[in-house]
């Protein structure tokens, strides 16, 4: 019995419940053998994105038309939870997912969808999006890559860095500015198929404190020229419009990722404590212990609930981005210090990077700062007030 349970919530219909189980036993079968390689070599092999696609798990929430499974954000939060409770370490769908492809899916023309999702759905094409520039974080207004416009194609010049499926992606969504004489009025989105350019160039794969089998690098480009029909809908202009829309679901799915953990974290620890002796005695049986896990366990019911509700208001289209930013930050922030908490009760344990607990509290950190930093959670939620 899972240490954290609250009530179904109603968005999970009896259907969910038997894919979550399918999901969990594709994870065990055909990706968690394969982690210890993929952390030592930093990226996750070609092959499991295929078969992930043909197991139906990418772009679970595009339409049928499309090449997608036809469901909607419930599937690709049974995925996150499931691919967590596995640990299955590095493997980016989730951005592939819930980020890159609905870009495409709301603001691509006809021919765009026809043309990239059902790649992405088959796993023969990978997503990412390219946000970060080595000078400019959350301030995208200040981006410095270019895309300008001659004759019927874009030139692409500039460089991104922390770019999430680096090594790995051959379709990737660049924030640049097509008017560089303007501040967002000036940003577009742009779509660059790695293998059909000249001038773009992988740096990098960096080294991170946490997810080790995650490929995270720089990426060059040097008047990388695309068809002006990669330009992601039909006017210039609008990419920071694009981004600001879509925010809420990215940051939700960053705060999906943290209940998951929590959980993960806490069910590992419990087990852990109850088995583990001290001075004669289970771990478990010291007052300490089980009001420190009393208190994680509350707050982690609770975190649940607001996590499933958030989940519900992004399914009926109604989560809005001021609660998103709450659900990011709130969880996050909760994350670090729940997975600190059991990391502290497994002792000298907890600090082996072959336990799984070292391992959450490294690739924790990491979701504090993505999607937007928690500090700047708090600056949009305080327009609010």
């Amino acid at each position: 019995m899972a240490v954290v349970q609250t009530e179904k919530p109603a968005w999970k219909t009896d259907e969910l419940v038997m894919f979550e189980d399918e999901v969990a036993k594709f994870f065990k079968r055909e990706l968690a053998p394969h982690v210890e390689k993929w952390r030592a070599q930093g990226c996750v092999d070609r092959w499991a994105w295929n078969k992930a696609g043909e197991a139906g798990l990418l772009c679970m929430s595009i339409p049928e038309e499309y090449g997608g499974a036809g469901g909607n954000f419930a599937h690709e939060q049974i995925f996150i939870e499931q691919q967590e409770w596995a640990g299955i370490e590095g493997f980016g769908a989730g951005l592939h997912n819930c980020i890159v492809a609905p870009y495409i899916l709301h603001y691509g023309t006809e021919e765009q969808k026809q043309r990239w999702l059902p790649k992405m759905a088959s796993g023969e094409l990978v997503g990412a999006i390219a946000m970060t520039e080595p000078g400019t974080g959350s301030d995208l207004q200040g981006v410095k890559t270019t895309a300008i416009k001659k004759g019927n194609q874009y030139v692409v010049n500039g460089s991104k860095t922390f770019i999430t499926n680096g090594q790995t992606a051959n379709i990737i969504i660049v924030v640049a500015k097509t008017d560089p004489s303007e501040g967002a009025k000036g940003v577009s989105l742009m779509v660059v198929e790695t293998d059909e350019v000249d001038g773009f160039r992988r740096g990098r794969n960096l080294k991170k404190l946490g997810n080790k089998a995650q490929d995270t690098s720089e990426l060059f480009f040097d008047d990388v020229k695309i068809p002006a029909s990669n330009l992601l809908g039909t006017e210039e202009g609008q990419g920071f419009f694009q981004l600001m829309q879509q925010l809420p679901q990215e940051r939700h799915q960053i705060a999906v990722h943290a209940i998951a953990t929590i959980e993960h974290a806490l069910q590992l620890t419990v087990d852990y404590v109850k088995e583990r002796t001290a001075f004669g005695r289970p771990i478990m049986s010291f007052q300490n212990t089980q009001f420190k896990l009393a208190e994680c366990k509350a707050r982690a019911t609770m975190a649940r609930v607001f996590v499933d509700y958030c989940t519900g208001q992004l399914i009926e289209g109604k989560l809005d981005a001021v609660t998103a930013s709450m659900s990011k930050m709130l969880l996050t922030d909760l994350e670090g210090e729940v997975v600190d908490e059991c990391l502290q009760l497994f002792g000298g344990y907890g600090y082996m990077d072959e336990y799984p607990i070292s391992r959450m509290f490294a690739d924790a950190r990491v979701h504090r700062i993505y999607g937007g930093t928690n500090e700047i959670m708090k600056l949009l939620i305080s327009r609010s007030l």
